[in-house]
């Protein structure tokens, strides 16, 4: 079921946009994510791309909240740049989906709801089965 959003949520959203304006990987697609972590402090990410190697805008957030001392956060949105040249919010690929849950069952996601509207979810609505590992490998 969608939320509706908050004031911090459209924070986040111009964050993303206005990081978004000034930088982007020339040879990634055109995307910037805003994470709020549990502190309340924004932190920011870009997608990145070699041949090889893709990174999404989400995990670099992610991990920039990480760097910054955070170990969960309460909101992620990404932003795209489209043919347009407009900020739009863009959902979560599926390597993201697996990936926000783990800084936060509960936290919102912001996605665009298929008709431009921007509303928020939970990470268990944008991927309700995930993968899990048969074992831990932490043992």
């Amino acid at each position: 079921m969608t939320q509706d959003l908050l004031p911090t949520d459209t924070e986040l959203v111009e964050a993303a946009a206005a990081l978004l304006s000034r930088v982007h990987d020339p040879g990634a697609v055109r995307v910037a994510a805003a994470a709020r972590g549990i502190s309340g402090a924004v932190y920011l990410g870009v997608s990145l791309a070699t041949p090889r190697v893709k990174v999404c805008a989400e995990s670099s957030a992610v991990a920039n909240a990480k760097i910054g001392g955070d170990e969960a956060i309460t909101t992620i949105v990404s932003v795209g740049l489209g043919v347009d040249d407009v900020p739009h919010v863009i959902n979560p690929c599926g390597v993201c989906r697996e990936l926000i849950p783990k800084f936060g069952q509960d936290l919102r996601v912001l996605i665009d709801t298929g008709d431009g509207v921007v509303a928020a979810v939970t990470p268990v609505e944008l991927l309700p089965m995930p993968w899990i590992r048969a074992r831990s490998y932490d043992d």
